[in-house]
């Protein structure tokens, strides 16, 4: 059996954001990170046809939304952490 190993292709430099696009099992994986937390999106590699038709995927628009989700995520994990040191 063939091992399918996760492929850096790409990093896309970011003023505020780290992002790196992988290749892995026939997908395209876009993760874009924001200190402790990350958001993953994933396409088919035969869903595009390039790297490049990835890379115009993540429009202005698209990351000030992660933006949006990434607040969300750091109010949900910190209402989750002070309802821990609650018990």
């Amino acid at each position: 059996m063939s091992k399918i190993e996760l492929r850096l292709v790409k990093e896309i430099p970011h003023e505020k954001y780290k992002i790196q696009v992988f290749l892995y099992n026939a997908k395209y994986m876009v993760k874009i990170e924001l200190g402790q937390f990350e958001q993953t999106y994933k396409i088919g590699e035969l869903d595009v046809n390039s790297l490049d038709e990835v890379e115009n995927m993540l429009t202005p628009e698209l990351l000030s939304n992660a933006l949006k989700r990434f607040v969300g995520m750091r109010e949900d994990w910190a209402k989750a952490f002070n309802e821990k040191n609650k018990e």
